[in-house]
């Protein structure tokens, strides 16, 4: 048995209520106390920290991220540059990299090659080191294809993509994933065509709903990623449990999500760095308005949900090169700050106990007794400064499954994987005009 008595600090519990002076006792995996400084007792040999003028709250619950695609690139990377193997290697110390950034939770709708239940398998048995996970196994897409395209084959599987046809298909992959250890099944509703702009509903409600009812005779959930008002609502309708996204959505379908109780995860972090961040790693040039306008035009619906019940979850989509891993797993909070008008409390809610909802565990996301031992000690106030939950050199402690995570240890890294990267043989077409032009 042990025992962990943080003391001094002020908790945020992740409900919502204002942040009040407590003590906080771990015993194992388990909060076992909780009450006023100074009346907590701890066992002699317990481990104390001594968290006087920080913040003591629930670790961070990432909704929406891909631990399995290590910071790709590209969709060419992603799809014809990684192979399992070396995939749940890095896997294994990216896994390291969210841990620090105090994601003691998160969920990972579809893995390359199908390898995130081996991944969880593994944190589970204590194989590797890692935050708690769930896992899809790959994304249920049709022939159209998700956001690659014409990547996708027209039947078969690539990367973290497994193409289905008819319903047959559909049916016998969802049976097929559950069967290899999926927590959740995922539809890609929309994807891209080459002749349209933006993202197109790629499946019938009639599709969605053969999946949906499947997993669900099986006890499994299913995700949606729908880019559309259409899509989500076509989603709701045949009874996906969590919508990743929901862009444009309008009043009709906040008012859908209203009467299903369906939670969403907006995942806006994506846009908002190409928005913001973008130009300075060569990303969305001169389309900056384009993605700010996108978060914008959601976000008010987004407040409308959220308002009228809806449960709000936060993800950070890492796992590519605008989204790498350690780095952007608190930024949701913040735009739901700026662009929702959530407070900072509200916001970290959504990004600890309404997160609970997609970890499809009760017992998680808070601080009180009987919930799980995940807790973070971060320097300053984030009730009053959300952006303190991005910054991890504020994390004085971290604790993971009752066990304090070693921040001391250089920051996990690897050089160049071969054939991992695209190369290219120039970045521009050598036309004669172009030798000739002066530098």
């Amino acid at each position: 048995m042990s025992e962990i008595l943080i003391t001094g600090g002020s908790l945020i519990d992740g409900t919502g209520a204002a942040p009040r002076a407590a003590d906080v006792l771990l015993r194992d995996d388990s909060i076992v106390a909780v009450g006023p400084h100074g009346t907590v007792v701890a066992a002699a040999d317990a481990l104390r920290i001594n968290a006087t003028g920080k913040t003591v709250m629930p670790g961070l619950i990432d909704a929406h991220l891909h631990s399995t695609f290590d910071d790709v690139q590209s969709n060419d990377e992603l799809f014809f540059h990684r192979e399992a193997a070396m995939s749940a290697l890095t896997t294994s110390q990216n896994l390291q990299k969210i841990l620090r950034a105090g994601v003691t939770s998160f969920m990972d709708p579809d893995t390359a090659w199908g390898i995130g239940p081996s991944v969880r398998d593994a944190i589970d048995c204590g194989v590797i080191d890692g935050p708690r996970m769930k896992t899809g196994y790959q994304a249920l897409l049709t022939a159209v294809g998700g956001t690659a395209g014409r990547l996708i084959p027209d039947e078969g599987r690539t990367g973290y993509a497994q193409v289905v046809n008819n319903t047959d298909e559909i049916v016998m992959w969802t049976r097929r994933h559950i069967k290899y250890g999926a927590d959740w099944i995922k539809i890609h509703a929309t994807g891209s065509v080459p002749t349209r702009k933006g993202e197109l509903l790629v499946w019938t409600e009639d599709e969605m709903k053969a999946s949906c009812d499947t997993a669900h005779d099986l006890g499994i959930p299913v995700t949606a990623h729908c880019r559309s008002d259409e899509s989500t609502a076509a989603a709701v309708r045949a009874g996906v449990d969590l919508i990743l996204h929901a862009s444009y959505i309008t009043e009709d379908t906040v008012q859908l999500l209203v009467d299903s109780g369906t939670p969403v995860c907006p995942t806006f972090t994506f846009l908002a760095n190409l928005a913001d961040y973008g130009p300075k790693v060569g990303a969305g040039i001169g389309q900056e308005d384009l993605f700010r306008g996108e978060i914008r035009a959601t976000a008010k619906m987004m407040r409308a949900a959220y308002d009228a019940g809806v449960p709000i979850l936060c993800g950070s989509e890492s796992g590519f090169a605008l989204t790498p891993y350690g780095h952007w797993h608190g930024r949701e909070m913040e735009v739901f700050v700026n662009e929702l008008g959530l407070t900072p409390l509200e916001a970290i809610t959504c990004g600890t106990k309404n997160g609970a909802l997609a970890m499809r565990m009760d017992d998680v996301g808070v601080i009180d007794v009987g919930y799980r031992a995940d807790v973070l000690v971060v320097d300053g106030d984030p009730s009053k400064d959300i952006r303190l939950l991005n910054d991890k050199s504020r994390f004085a402690h971290i604790i993971s499954k009752g066990k304090p995570v070693d921040t001391t240890r250089p920051w996990p890294s690897h050089t160049k994987i071969p054939g991992s990267k695209v190369a290219n043989w120039s970045s521009e077409p050598l036309t004669f005009e172009r030798a000739m032009t002066p530098d």
